[in-house]
């Protein structure tokens, strides 16, 4: 199984993200992008601020997808996570995954999605209102 782990500051290209069916062997694949909705807590915000431990959370996300693998055969998985201010509506995190079958790959990304909320070292900080994110570009 291929891997692929990225953590960036930068906005994710979705459009150069996807895999297009690469492989030869590959019958599906599954994409996955989680959105910052305009709202958290019931508070309006603007943007979510993301901070890591780069080393460790790409070594354990790369953990978790050789572990899950093991019961659920991929061909790839791709992982790009941002990290830093990300606005309402960017993507904070897209995942794509190629397998031979639809069951495989749906499979590989509910597990994932679960244990990396549970386990990386990925930490979501204090949401921005429209203000604070004004304040933040002013600097």
């Amino acid at each position: 199984m291929q891997v692929e782990i990225q953590l960036t500051r930068q906005r994710i290209g979705v459009s150069r993200f996807r895999s297009s069916g690469l492989l030869a062997e590959q019958g599906a694949e599954v994409e996955f992008c989680g959105l910052v909705r305009g709202q958290e807590n019931g508070m309006a915000i603007a943007a979510l601020e993301y901070e890591a431990y780069s080393p460790m959370a790409e070594r354990e996300m790369r953990r978790i997808i050789e572990d899950i693998g093991r019961r659920h055969r991929c061909l790839l998985v791709r992982v790009i996570h941002r990290i830093g201010v990300v606005p309402v509506g960017e993507a904070a995190i897209c995942v794509d995954i190629a397998a031979r079958h639809r069951a495989e790959a749906f499979a590989m990304l509910a597990e994932f999605m679960d244990r990396l909320k549970q386990d990386v070292p990925i930490w979501k900080r204090q949401p921005l209102t429209a203000d604070a994110l004004a304040e933040l570009k002013a600097k």
